[in-house]
């Protein structure tokens, strides 16, 4: 609690996307925001609003002290892809020291944002990794929630529905990895934060999926999308390792790491979709009607935002 007597609660990376919105939802309804960052110093419309620590993973007793007073820990930290020392191992170890300073310094409830249908069997080290991830977090003796987003889209920062669409106006053909009949999920981010608040309020441990009403296929999606920009971009299919081989060119055009040979696995598998009641209730084809003439006007780069800021993984 602030010296205000505002209750305070955590948001690892509001200054990432889905971290932002959580806390300015936060903000909204009257409580304060602290942050975690790698990137304390950016220029972020929030920053004047939330007091911003830098992760320390590596100090035990100066990251307790980061908790202290906070009531909730809303925690989005996480990486995408392994990077020089950036791997999924350290990004495991690293949200295990997180949640033992959490339950040190006394924090009454824990909401984790995981990833839907994680699996210490997967063969995926992302999926793998989320998954003991969120062991570790049922074994850290803090009261939690599991919040287990498809793929998130909205809110004038994401990623792949931003980039599908970006490709699509600039490139002379689209690959779609396989059949493109495997079926997605999305869910906005606003719906996202919203399960996350509402997630917070409660005593029992509870993991929830994040599925927003639309299920469609992959190749459904991208059609979509391809019309509500505008574009008669040709739509060709290849074998998911030609896709990843593609990804990569791609990649060294735009200085990014578009699509990672893991995500394209998980795609495939169907794994971006939910076998639970859609929570989320803000329709991607609604949104995209609205938002497909400014959709992918610019390329939404991941190494730009984050990498080429700190070689210290930022949340995802």
């Amino acid at each position: 609690m602030s010296a205000s007597g505002t209750e305070t609660d955590l948001v690892t990376g509001a200054f990432s996307y889905s971290g932002s919105r959580i806390a300015e939802l936060l903000m909204d309804s009257g409580r304060e925001v602290r942050t975690l960052t790698n990137h304390a110093d950016r220029d972020h419309p929030l920053r004047a609003r939330v007091h911003a620590l830098p992760y320390r993973f590596e100090d035990p007793d100066s990251l307790a002290a980061s908790l202290e007073g906070i009531a909730t820990l809303y925690n989005t930290y996480w990486v995408r892809f392994e990077r020089g020392r950036t791997t999924f191992t350290s990004a495991v170890d690293n949200s295990r020291a997180l949640f033992e300073a959490a339950r040190r310094a006394g924090v009454a409830r824990i909401v984790h944002v995981s990833i839907a249908n994680p699996s210490t069997d997967s063969p995926l080290p992302y999926y793998r990794g989320k998954a003991l991830v969120e062991q570790a977090l049922a074994a850290a003796g803090v009261p939690y929630a599991i919040v287990r987003p498809t793929f998130v889209f909205g809110g004038g920062s994401d990623v792949l529905a931003n980039n599908i669409a970006w490709i699509l106006r600039r490139m002379p053909l689209f690959v779609v990895p396989g059949d493109g009949r495997y079926l997605v999920q999305p869910i906005h981010v606003d719906d996202l934060a919203r399960i996350c608040l509402q997630a917070a309020r409660g005593r029992r441990d509870v993991i929830l999926d994040a599925a927003g009403p639309d299920t469609m296929s992959f190749e459904e999606l991208v059609r979509a999308i391809r019309d509500a920009v505008g574009q008669r971009t040709p739509i060709l299919h290849a074998p998911p390792a030609a896709m990843a081989a593609f990804a990569r060119a791609l990649g060294l055009v735009v200085r990014d790491v578009v699509l990672t040979a893991d995500e394209i696995r998980g795609l495939t598998a169907g794994l971006l979709t939910s076998h639970q009641p859609a929570l989320g209730q803000i329709s991607f084809l609604e949104w995209l009607n609205e938002n497909g003439p400014t959709l992918g006007r610019a390329y939404a780069n991941e190494l730009a935002r984050h990498f080429r800021m700190s070689e210290t993984p930022a949340p995802s």
